[in-house]
Protein backbone atom coordinates (compact mmCIF):
# COMPACT_ATOMS: atom_id res chain seq x y z
CA UNK A 1 0.00 0.00 0.00
CA UNK A 2 1.72 3.32 -0.74
CA UNK A 3 1.39 6.63 1.58
CA UNK A 4 -1.34 8.26 -0.85
CA UNK A 5 -3.50 5.07 -0.45
CA UNK A 6 -2.97 5.24 3.29
CA UNK A 7 -3.55 9.01 3.41
CA UNK A 8 -6.54 8.27 1.44
CA UNK A 9 -7.78 5.02 3.85
CA UNK A 10 -7.40 7.77 6.63
CA UNK A 11 -9.01 10.44 5.31
CA UNK A 12 -12.45 8.47 3.99
CA UNK A 13 -12.49 6.76 8.06
CA UNK A 14 -12.13 10.31 9.39
CA UNK A 15 -14.76 11.47 6.74
CA UNK A 16 -16.93 8.25 7.34
CA UNK A 17 -17.10 8.57 11.24
CA UNK A 18 -18.05 12.27 11.10
CA UNK A 19 -21.04 11.46 8.60
CA UNK A 20 -21.99 8.83 11.06
CA UNK A 21 -22.07 10.75 14.27
CA UNK A 22 -23.45 13.60 12.66
CA UNK A 23 -25.97 11.40 10.99
CA UNK A 24 -27.02 10.02 14.29
CA UNK A 25 -26.80 13.37 16.24
CA UNK A 26 -29.47 14.84 13.56
CA UNK A 27 -31.72 12.04 13.25
CA UNK A 28 -32.59 13.22 16.99
CA UNK A 29 -34.30 16.01 15.83
CA UNK A 30 -35.94 14.64 12.80
CA UNK A 31 -39.84 15.75 12.52
CA UNK A 32 -39.80 18.01 15.90
CA UNK A 33 -41.51 21.62 16.10
CA UNK A 34 -39.36 24.42 16.77
CA UNK A 35 -41.24 24.56 20.28
CA UNK A 36 -39.57 20.64 21.09
CA UNK A 37 -36.45 22.03 19.53
CA UNK A 38 -36.35 24.58 22.17
CA UNK A 39 -38.06 22.91 25.00
CA UNK A 40 -35.44 21.36 28.12
CA UNK A 41 -37.17 18.46 28.97
CA UNK A 42 -34.92 17.32 31.91
CA UNK A 43 -33.12 18.67 34.49
CA UNK A 44 -30.26 20.43 31.89
CA UNK A 45 -30.35 23.37 30.85
CA UNK A 46 -29.66 21.69 27.51
CA UNK A 47 -32.06 21.64 24.75
CA UNK A 48 -31.94 20.67 21.18
CA UNK A 49 -31.86 23.29 19.33
CA UNK A 50 -29.19 24.29 21.39
CA UNK A 51 -27.12 21.41 21.29
CA UNK A 52 -27.09 21.97 17.09
CA UNK A 53 -26.06 25.46 17.91
CA UNK A 54 -23.15 24.15 20.26
CA UNK A 55 -21.69 21.27 17.70
CA UNK A 56 -21.87 23.77 14.21
CA UNK A 57 -19.76 26.37 16.58
CA UNK A 58 -17.51 23.36 17.75
CA UNK A 59 -17.11 22.58 14.06
CA UNK A 60 -16.28 26.27 13.37
CA UNK A 61 -13.95 27.04 15.67
CA UNK A 62 -11.75 23.58 15.96
CA UNK A 63 -11.49 24.07 11.62
CA UNK A 64 -10.37 28.27 12.13
CA UNK A 65 -7.65 26.36 14.74
CA UNK A 66 -6.44 23.93 12.28
CA UNK A 67 -6.03 26.73 9.90
CA UNK A 68 -5.37 29.56 11.93
CA UNK A 69 -3.99 28.20 15.29
CA UNK A 70 -5.39 29.01 18.81
CA UNK A 71 -8.46 32.31 18.85
CA UNK A 72 -8.03 34.76 21.27
CA UNK A 73 -9.84 33.47 24.31
CA UNK A 74 -11.70 36.14 26.15
CA UNK A 75 -11.10 37.70 29.39
CA UNK A 76 -13.16 36.12 31.74
CA UNK A 77 -12.79 34.46 35.74
CA UNK A 78 -14.74 31.87 35.12
CA UNK A 79 -14.14 30.83 38.94
CA UNK A 80 -15.34 34.23 40.34
CA UNK A 81 -18.35 35.37 38.13
CA UNK A 82 -21.32 37.03 39.25
CA UNK A 83 -24.26 34.99 38.15
CA UNK A 84 -26.47 38.05 39.01
CA UNK A 85 -24.85 40.26 36.38
CA UNK A 86 -22.70 37.95 34.92
CA UNK A 87 -20.51 39.95 31.83
CA UNK A 88 -21.51 39.77 27.95
CA UNK A 89 -18.69 37.41 27.01
CA UNK A 90 -20.95 34.58 29.75
CA UNK A 91 -24.23 35.65 28.16
CA UNK A 92 -22.78 35.05 24.60
CA UNK A 93 -21.48 31.42 26.17
CA UNK A 94 -24.73 30.43 27.76
CA UNK A 95 -26.56 31.33 24.62
CA UNK A 96 -24.89 29.46 22.61
CA UNK A 97 -26.81 26.90 24.05
CA UNK A 98 -29.88 28.17 24.12
CA UNK A 99 -32.31 28.37 21.19
CA UNK A 100 -33.08 31.98 20.96
CA UNK A 101 -36.37 33.76 20.08
CA UNK A 102 -36.43 34.04 16.48
CA UNK A 103 -34.40 31.03 16.05
CA UNK A 104 -35.79 27.99 13.82
CA UNK A 105 -35.06 24.67 13.56
CA UNK A 106 -34.41 24.35 10.03
CA UNK A 107 -32.17 27.47 10.06
CA UNK A 108 -29.58 25.75 12.41
CA UNK A 109 -30.18 22.54 11.07
CA UNK A 110 -29.05 24.30 7.64
CA UNK A 111 -26.17 26.34 9.54
CA UNK A 112 -25.25 23.24 10.82
CA UNK A 113 -24.46 21.63 7.02
CA UNK A 114 -22.35 24.36 5.96
CA UNK A 115 -20.33 23.85 8.83
CA UNK A 116 -20.19 20.11 8.42
CA UNK A 117 -19.63 20.36 4.27
CA UNK A 118 -16.03 23.24 5.24
CA UNK A 119 -15.24 20.84 7.95
CA UNK A 120 -15.39 17.95 5.19
CA UNK A 121 -13.50 19.86 2.76
CA UNK A 122 -10.87 20.87 5.21
CA UNK A 123 -10.25 17.65 6.00
CA UNK A 124 -9.82 16.58 2.27
CA UNK A 125 -7.53 18.93 1.41
CA UNK A 126 -5.34 19.61 5.20
CA UNK A 127 -2.23 18.35 6.10
CA UNK A 128 -3.43 15.96 8.99
CA UNK A 129 0.75 16.64 10.62
CA UNK A 130 0.54 19.78 11.07
CA UNK A 131 0.24 21.29 14.25
CA UNK A 132 -1.49 23.99 16.51
CA UNK A 133 -0.87 25.00 20.28
CA UNK A 134 -3.75 24.45 22.01
CA UNK A 135 -4.64 27.79 23.65
CA UNK A 136 -3.76 28.97 27.13
CA UNK A 137 -6.36 27.52 29.66
CA UNK A 138 -6.57 25.55 33.07
CA UNK A 139 -7.73 22.36 31.39
CA UNK A 140 -4.77 22.49 28.88
CA UNK A 141 -1.11 21.75 30.02
CA UNK A 142 1.36 24.19 28.99
CA UNK A 143 3.40 23.79 25.52
CA UNK A 144 0.76 21.00 23.83
CA UNK A 145 0.28 21.28 20.33
CA UNK A 146 -2.91 18.98 18.40
CA UNK A 147 -2.10 17.80 14.76
CA UNK A 148 -4.92 18.72 12.39
CA UNK A 149 -5.43 14.49 12.78
CA UNK A 150 -6.24 14.75 16.90
CA UNK A 151 -8.56 17.25 15.82
CA UNK A 152 -10.61 15.69 13.54
CA UNK A 153 -10.59 13.22 16.37
CA UNK A 154 -11.71 15.16 18.87
CA UNK A 155 -14.29 16.38 16.28
CA UNK A 156 -15.63 12.81 15.85
CA UNK A 157 -15.74 12.58 20.20
CA UNK A 158 -17.73 15.86 20.84
CA UNK A 159 -20.41 14.83 17.92
CA UNK A 160 -20.87 11.60 19.50
CA UNK A 161 -20.90 12.77 23.03
CA UNK A 162 -23.97 15.29 21.99
CA UNK A 163 -25.34 12.84 20.04
CA UNK A 164 -26.01 10.82 23.38
CA UNK A 165 -27.30 14.20 24.78
CA UNK A 166 -29.62 14.81 22.43
CA UNK A 167 -30.89 11.20 22.03
CA UNK A 168 -31.94 11.49 25.77
CA UNK A 169 -33.47 14.56 25.43
CA UNK A 170 -35.41 13.39 22.33
CA UNK A 171 -36.65 9.81 24.44
CA UNK A 172 -37.72 12.82 26.79
CA UNK A 173 -39.85 14.45 24.71
CA UNK A 174 -41.61 11.85 22.98
CA UNK A 175 -40.10 8.29 23.44
CA UNK A 176 -38.19 8.35 19.76
CA UNK A 177 -34.93 6.76 20.43
CA UNK A 178 -31.65 6.91 18.03
CA UNK A 179 -30.93 3.05 18.39
CA UNK A 180 -32.44 0.36 20.44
Amino acid sequence: MTTDQILTSERADLLDALHKHRELFRFTVRGLSDEQAASRPTASELCLGGLIKHVTATERQWCDFITDGPAEQPDVDWANIDWSNPPAEVIEYQNGFRMLDGETLAGLLASYDEAATDTDTLLAHVDLDARQPLPEAPWNPPGVTWSARRVFVHLVAEIAQHAGHADILRETIDGQKSMG
